[in-house]
């Protein structure tokens, strides 16, 4: 990995303070972090600096080193690690990144390199004439299929030829980069082949655009076979004390509360279910199945018999 160095004491602003905005941002963005862990927020605080003034300077990492109460050298490993921070000044309009991994230099960046000597300075990392203009070349910038590439602020420009480059150097420095499209510049789709499709010829590739979900009608109150199941009573309640229906398997107090507003609150009613009660039960409590699965009816007919020593006998074992 290379050598990487603070800009000369020259260059070097004297102070440096986030504006009124970032420094709201920052504030929020330290918050984020838990107590004793705010030094984390470093990377997110330096990319925001260098998106401020265009690099990253000493003042700037000493400043925020004090906002989250970390030594400068702590900050400085950061900032001098990851190549992603520019530690000198960068052209005002433009900072093109020439790719210059293997893809890319396969497929022509040398070209691309020597439109950046010849229009903007002979070596990276130097500013032209204006200052307005400032390159260097990178590691992979992501694209390879597309080689080979640039990276200006936070767009890409792939399929480069050395013409269309200075083109688009021309149209930054004419502060006119909004004008140009990134991404691919041979007129190919994304990622896609460039002589069109080759596969699924018999299949029409509609380019799928998201909808907005549509609005669900307000519920009706009488719908047909998905009806929101009902608690009213389905069953006259009968006299006498409630039974403890949760002694039936599968019966928890939640259950129980439910079944006694459908009016069931003793076992001899259970243990007289026929398969219309099974259904409408099923239906009003949303477990359809469990009674059969469960053999409430079984159950229910050993308690209603003989309570918990009836029980044991016809299961062999206590309920639960």
């Amino acid at each position: 990995m290379s050598v990487r160095r603070l800009a000369d004491d020259s260059v070097q602003p004297a102070k440096f303070a986030f504006n009124r905005e970032n420094a709201a941002w920052a504030k929020k963005r330290i918050a984020l972090y838990p107590k004793g862990r705010q030094q984390s927020a470093i990377i997110p605080l330096l990319m925001r600096a260098q998106e401020q003034t265009g690099w990253v300077s000493k003042a700037a990492i000493e400043k925020i080193s004090d906002m989250l109460k970390m030594p400068y050298i702590r900050a400085l490993e950061v900032a001098t690690f990851y190549t992603q921070f520019q530690l000198q000044p960068v052209g005002t309009k433009a900072h093109i990144q020439v790719c210059g991994t293997t893809p890319c230099m396969l497929r022509g960046a040398e070209g691309l390199r020597t439109v950046c000597q010849n229009k903007i300075a002979k070596h990276a990392h130097e500013l032209n004439d204006g200052g307005t203009l400032s390159w260097e070349e990178v590691e992979c910038a992501g694209a390879c299929v597309n080689a080979p590439m640039v990276t200006i602020g936070f767009d890409t420009y792939e399929d480069l030829t050395p013409e269309r480059l200075e083109e688009i150097i021309e149209a930054f420095e004419a502060d006119k980069g909004e004008t140009i499209a990134p991404g691919p510049q041979n007129g190919r789709q994304y990622s896609a082949a460039l002589s069109g499709q080759t596969n699924l010829l018999d299949i029409q590739i509609k380019t799928l655009k998201r909808k907005a979900p549509a609005k669900k009608a307000a519920p009706k109150t009488a719908q047909k076979a998905k009806a929101k199941p009902k608690t009213a009573a389905l069953f006259a309640t009968p006299k006498g004390k409630n039974d403890d229906l949760k002694l039936i398997s599968g019966v928890g107090p939640v259950l129980e509360k439910k079944l006694n507003k459908l009016g069931i609150t003793q076992f001899d009613q259970v243990a007289k279910f026929k398969k219309a009660d099974v259904k409408m039960v099923d239906a009003s409590l949303s477990f359809k199945g469990r009674i059969d699965r469960e053999n409430w009816i079984k159950q229910a007919k050993a308690l209603a018999k003989g309570g918990e020593k009836e029980y044991i006998r016809v299961f062999g074992k206590k309920p639960v």
